[in-house]
Formats: C-alpha cells, sequence, structure tokens
C-alpha cells in the first residue's frame, strides 16, 4: 500500500509560478510511473504530466512549455514546476504513482488527495 502526501497548492496571479510536490510511503516493491492529474469543477480530472522511471517525460498541450515534472527517487518524490500560470489552470491536482507492490505482482495505482491550485488576479 503507497500512501501519497502532496504539498504547495495555494493562490497565485496570472502569470505566476507554483510548485507542488508529492511524497510517496508505505510498502512497494519499486515506483514505476509518476505523474500529476488536475480536476477543474464541472470538467473531467486530465492528464497534465507524467514521467516514468525510464524514458521521455509527457505533457497535456495546454501546458507544454511551461510545466516541468520530475523525480527524486530516492525520495520517492515527485514534483510540478509550474509557470506562467492562467485562469484556466485553477483545479485541484492530483499525484499519481503506478507501482509495483511486490515481486511478480501487478501494478497498482495510487492517488493523493488533491491540493488547490487557484489562479485569479
Amino acid at each position: 500500500q503507497v500512501q501519497l502526501v502532496e504539498s504547495g497548492g495555494g493562490l497565485v496571479q496570472p502569470g505566476g509560478s507554483l510548485g507542488l510536490s508529492c511524497v510517496a510511503s508505505g510498502r512497494f516493491f519499486s515506483i514505476n510511473a509518476m505523474g500529476w492529474y488536475r480536476q477543474a469543477p464541472g470538467k473531467q480530472r486530465e492528464l497534465v504530466a507524467t514521467i516514468p522511471n525510464v524514458g521521455s517525460t509527457e505533457y497535456a498541450d495546454s501546458v507544454k512549455g511551461r510545466f516541468t515534472i520530475s523525480r527524486d527517487n530516492a525520495k520517492n518524490a515527485v514534483y510540478l514546476q509550474m509557470n506562467s500560470l492562467k485562469p484556466e489552470d485553477t483545479a485541484v491536482y492530483f499525484c499519481n504513482v503506478l507501482y509495483t507492490p511486490g515481486w511478480g505482482l501487478l501494478r497498482k495505482d495510487a492517488w493523493g488527495q488533491g491540493t488547490q491550485v487557484t489562479v485569479s488576479s
């Protein structure tokens, strides 16, 4: 079982920056992909960015060039640096982790509780 704790949300003016952090803890064999999703009021949850253990990062078209995802495997952490924020970036941001609970076991998903990001003047 993996627990995710997110931090770093808040209120920022358009054009500003915010950084989100997510740390995974608990019992697991390995962490595979890590990522961030967001859900705005009245909308479905959508992918923001993902970063695999090996390979390239992936971004939603709407955040390319403005957001940067990174991870620290030693800390089991994933980060999202958000620059040039726009009002349409306002949403609850969720951390997501794909992990292997034990040797030979199927991968599982874990979700954080969500952190509010509000972009407004």
